[in-house]
């Protein structure tokens, strides 16, 4: 991909047409960049299936219908989605009411510059419904999935389904990425100018507020949109990155990924003249992680929803090695987990040959100090059940 012009992340539009997790199956690929976040989903599941509890069970008449927004395209989602649907088939099998549980709808959603190629090409196939066998059969028959699957592109910043169309959404992972970047963060005339950084961590006090209210903005909109589409007697389950902080330039664990060694290979880029200090400055990652108090106040403020369920809980680390005390392993896996996720948009910026330089020197910066990075680098998330008020 060429370099595009230096305001590539200010654009709204751009952004939204170019963010995604890196695709396929290589080595920087999020498929396999993934395992962390694996991890902790299922750490969470006792929590997950505790706001499944609470779905009102409708008539097995009307299909049930599961949405993950922010789906990407590895595994997990896929896992996610089968374990809310097992637990949903389960409550209609032990519930008096009904003889049988519906048939099962599952969307996934992301932008449409998700590589929805690797995730469909990840899907069991379909248990086969036509020989009037029983959902029992059809759930014993393992390695198949006992619902139908599409897949919705766009923003979950904005309506994506019918009203009252939904039953359950589910989300991890995922709203602490901002729909755009604050435009005052990337103006040199701006007092929330984040000049010499690229992203927020450390950052000073009007960049770090002007960080906060996108992301209050942002969730404002995704609650609205989700206000109208879930039935009555649905449940939202959320998880988003979080910090046990006060101050909003502390980031904790997306800080140390995004604001230590990531920084310094910037800045290396500039230093040795491969980039303008322009260049670099015109670059921010466009992730909030809030505290529960930034959460709290959007979903009172809104007004759509009851809290069930809203806290901080410890997801542990990003870097995922088999041999913790080999250092190379562990530069490779941080600069790995940064290109993830970021380096769709790195290469964008300044092209794929320096993007290559970039996370090089990220790599040698982690190796340097992948002790440190083990015993530190730990992410918290913001956990959220809610029902509609």
């Amino acid at each position: 991909m060429a370099p595009l012009g230096d305001n590539v992340v200010v654009s709204n539009v751009n952004l939204e047409k170019l963010l995604s997790m890196k695709g396929g199956k290589g080595e920087g690929s999020y498929a396999n960049n993934s395992q962390a976040q694996a991890l902790h989903a299922r750490s969470m599941l006792h929590l997950l299936e505790e706001s499944l509890d609470s779905v009102h069970l409708n008539s097995p008449e009307v299909p049930f219908v599961v949405v993950d927004l922010g789906c990407s395209c590895s595994n997990n989602s896929i896992y996610i989605v089968d374990v809310i649907i097992k637990h949903m088939i389960k409550r209609y099998e032990s519930s008096d009411r009904w003889d049988q549980p519906p048939e099962f709808s599952a969307f996934f959603s992301d932008l449409p510059s998700n590589d929805f190629n690797t995730l469909f090409q990840l899907l069991p196939p379909l248990a086969n419904y036509n020989g009037g066998s029983s959902m029992e059969e059809c759930l014993a028959s393992n390695g198949h999935r006992s619902y139908f699957a599409a897949g919705v592109p766009g923003s979950f910043y904005r309506r994506l389904f019918p009203a009252r169309s939904i039953d359950v959404f589910h989300s991890a992972f995922s709203l602490h990425w901002l729909s755009q970047m604050p435009e005052t963060v990337l103006d040199r005339r701006s007092t929330a100018y984040n000049k010499g950084r690229v992203f927020i961590h450390g950052a000073g006090e009007s960049t770090a507020s002007a960080y906060r209210k996108q992301f209050q903005t942002d969730l404002a909109a995704f609650l609205r949109a989700r206000s109208i589409e879930m039935k009555r007697g649905g449940s939202m389950f959320l998880v988003c990155l979080g910090r046990t902080s006060v101050d909003p330039s502390d980031q904790g664990g997306a800080g140390l990924l995004f604001g230590t060694h990531f920084q310094d290979a910037w800045d290396d880029l500039v230093q040795e003249g491969l980039i303008s200090s322009e260049k670099r400055d015109n670059f921010n990652i466009p992730v909030y992680a809030p505290s529960l108090q930034d959460f709290k106040e959007v979903v009172e403020a809104d007004g759509s929803f009851t809290i069930n369920k809203l806290e901080v809980f410890k997801g542990g680390s990003p870097l995922v090695v088999s041999r913790p005390d080999d250092a190379t392993e562990v530069g490779r896996a941080l600069a790995n987990s940064c290109r993830s996720v970021s380096g769709v948009l790195v290469d964008a910026h300044i092209g794929d040959k320096l993007s290559e330089e970039l996370f090089l020197r990220v790599e040698r910066r982690a190796t340097s100090h992948a002790k440190e990075l083990l015993e530190q680098l730990q992410f918290f998330h913001i956990v959220a059940s809610l029902s509609l008020a």
